[in-house]
């Protein structure tokens, strides 16, 4: 499942906020999408979902997204928005289900098999013991991978995750990534992220794409891409940049 954007433009309100961008996520990889706050991460995910219109192409496995109606799209690809909509008092079992709305009849009612596919997320998340829980009384972690779950139950071949670990703490954002990565790894799956924190997009991602003003910096491994002078040129940040155990590069900022 290739993702591939050619000359995306995209404008908000009239100003322009993707300016020609192009890149290719192949099948079965991890893309991390950075950039500094502004230089339209998150308009890039939608605009590959097909909630942003702009000019350019958008496909997936040689599809073009825009010529499939929404309920096609989802069988294709799923979403976890940054800041998701949780029906206060929806329990999380229910919550799950909702990502299996694609495959449900109009008027129609969820099958046994939603229900199994629902109930089988939530045991690979270990949510299992939370799902009569309300959505109200869940933790950080927690909401974080109910919503990863609503995603999944799609049973898509390509995910989206606009900063799957804000608001979480460093433990927290460890056990999410790794989840991530172990589903994409069992299930084949081809998976795009935007993430702030650069260390963990190095350390998780096989390829980053660097956005800043819209446009496509740098792109390649996180080592060609987390450089010293990309980091002062597109963050305004003074950072050392030191090899990992596995060569990634990880970033520590450095004082005056």
């Amino acid at each position: 499942m290739t993702i591939a954007v050619r000359d995306l433009d995209v404008a908000l309100d009239g100003r322009p906020v993707l300016k020609g961008v192009s890149l290719e996520v192949p099948g079965g990889s991890w893309t991390a999408v950075i950039g500094p706050n502004g230089a339209g991460k998150s308009t890039l995910l939608r605009a590959i979902l097909g909630l942003r219109h702009g000019d350019g192409e958008v496909t997936v496995a040689g599809t073009d997204l825009r010529t499939l109606k929404p309920r096609q799209r989802a069988r294709l690809v799923a979403y976890a928005p940054q800041s998701p909509n949780l029906p206060a008092g929806m329990t999380v079992f229910d919550y799950t289900l909702l990502g299996r709305s694609p495959y449900i009849p109009h008027l129609g009612r969820e099958s046994a098999r939603d229900r199994a596919v629902a109930a089988d997320v939530l045991d690979r998340l270990a949510l299992t013991g939370l799902a009569s829980r309300s959505l109200d009384h869940l933790s950080g972690g927690e909401r974080q991978r109910v919503v990863l779950a609503r995603a999944l139950a799609q049973q898509t071949s390509v995910l989206l995750l606009d900063e799957p670990t804000t608001a979480l703490d460093i433990g927290h954002q460890q056990q999410v990534m790794e989840l991530i990565d172990r589903l994409r790894l069992a299930d084949e799956l081809t998976v795009v992220t935007t993430i702030h924190d650069l260390t963990l997009a190095g350390q998780y991602a096989d390829r980053l794409v660097l956005l800043s003003g819209g446009t496509v910096a740098a792109e390649g491994p996180p080592a060609g891409v987390l450089t010293r002078a990309a980091i002062a040129e597109h963050f305004d940040a003074r950072v050392q940049v030191s090899p990992g155990p596995d060569g990634r590069p990880i970033l520590s900022l450095e004082r005056p």
